[in-house]
C-alpha cells in the first residue's frame, strides 16, 4: 500500500520582517496565500528510510536525511515509537529554492502521508506542532488557503478569501538561499530602526473581498530589497511583468521567483506570454489561489 499527498506552493502577499531576535530568527507578519502549483509526496513501506525525487530541478533536491520530507518521517516515527521505514517519492512541480515553500510543502506532505500510511491517528494539532518544529513555513503548507503567520511565521490565523486571485510566476535562472537573504536584510538594516511587523488590514480586507485591484496596491515584501541586492537581474523581470500589464509585481518570499498579480485568468495568460518572450526569466507558470492545503489523493 502507498499513500499520495498533494501539497501547494505559496505566495506571500505581505511579508513584514522585524529585526533579528537573540535566537537569530526574525518575527514576521506573513500573509500566506496557497496557489495551484503542487508537489506530490508518495509514502510506501520500505526496509529503511529512503527519498527519491523527480520533476524540474529534481537534481537540486537532497535525498539524504537533511531533506525536510525525511525529517518529517523521522519526527513522526520518533513521536510514535516506531521505525521510520518508508520510501518517500517526491514528484516536484513547485520551483526548487524559489521562495514558494517547495521544501516546506514536501515536509507537510510527507508528514500527512506517513501519518496515513502508519495509521498513527495524529490529531491536526499534533501535526501542526510537528510542522512548527520542522520549519517556519511548514504549518501553512499543511493548512493551505490563506493565513496570517506570526512569530517565525509558524503561528497561524486562517483568513477569509472572497474569490480567486490569478498569478503569474517567473522562474529565475538560479536559486537564492533563504538564510542568505535574511543575512542581507540584516546587513541592509544595520543602524536603522526596524519596526515590529504587523499585518496590514488593507491586505486582509482585499483578500476577504476577493478584489485583485485592491490587493495590488497593498502587497509588500520586506525581503525584496535584500533579494534584489543579491540577484540584481530580478529587477529586469519585475519591470517586464509590470510592462506586460500586471496589477502588482513582487519577489515571492525570499526569492528568486517573482510573482505578478493579474486581473483574471486571461490577463494572467497574456502576461505569461510576454514574460516568456522577454528573456528575463528561465520559465513562466500561471496559478490561482487560494488552494487547499495538504490533501490525501489516494492509497
Amino acid at each position: 500500500m502507498s499513500v499520495t499527498v498533494r501539497v501547494p506552493a505559496k505566495v506571500n502577499v505581505q511579508l513584514a520582517v522585524g529585526a533579528a531576535r537573540p535566537d537569530g530568527f526574525h518575527d514576521l507578519a506573513n500573509v500566506f496565500l496557497a496557489v495551484s502549483l503542487y508537489d506530490e509526496v508518495t509514502a510506501t513501506p520500505a526496509g529503511e528510510l529512503r527519498v527519491t525525487c523527480e520533476g524540474p530541478d529534481a537534481d537540486q533536491v537532497p535525498l539524504d536525511r537533511t531533506n525536510l520530507a525525511a525529517r518529517a518521517a523521522l519526527a513522526l516515527a520518533e513521536r510514535y515509537g516506531r521505525a521510520p521505514d518508508v520510501h518517500l517519492h517526491i514528484a516536484k512541480d513547485i520551483p526548487v529554492a524559489g521562495g514558494m515553500a517547495g521544501g516546506s510543502a514536501d515536509c507537510a506532505g510527507a508528514l500527512v502521508a506517513c501519518d496515513a500510511l502508519w495509521g498513527t491517528g495524529a490529531s491536526r494539532e499534533e501535526l501542526l506542532e510537528i510542522c512548527a518544529e520542522l520549519g517556519s513555513d511548514v504549518p501553512f503548507s499543511l493548512v493551505g488557503g490563506a493565513a496570517l503567520g506570526t512569530g517565525r511565521g509558524e503561528r497561524l490565523t486562517e483568513l477569509e478569501v472572497g474569490g480567486d486571485f490569478h498569478w503569474v510566476f517567473a522562474l529565475a535562472s538560479r536559486g537564492l538561499s533563504t538564510p542568505a537573504v535574511f543575512r542581507e536584510f540584516d546587513r541592509l538594516g544595520q543602524g536603522l530602526d526596524i519596526p515590529e511587523p504587523v499585518a496590514d488590514q488593507a491586505v486582509l480586507d482585499a483578500l476577504a473581498k476577493g478584489d485583485p485591484a485592491a490587493l495590488a496596491v497593498t502587497v509588500s515584501n520586506d525581503l525584496q530589497p535584500a533579494a534584489l541586492s543579491l540577484f540584481r537581474e530580478l529587477g529586469d523581470t519585475l519591470a517586464a511583468g509590470r510592462a506586460a500589464g500586471a496589477l502588482a509585481a513582487l519577489v515571492s518570499g525570499s526569492g528568486p521567483t517573482t510573482a505578478f498579480l493579474a486581473t483574471d485568468a486571461k490577463s494572467a495568460s497574456d502576461i505569461a506570454g510576454v514574460l516568456r518572450a522577454s528573456g528575463t526569466c528561465r520559465d513562466v507558470r500561471t496559478a490561482s489561489g487560494p488552494a487547499a492545503g495538504a490533501t490525501v489523493l489516494g492509497s
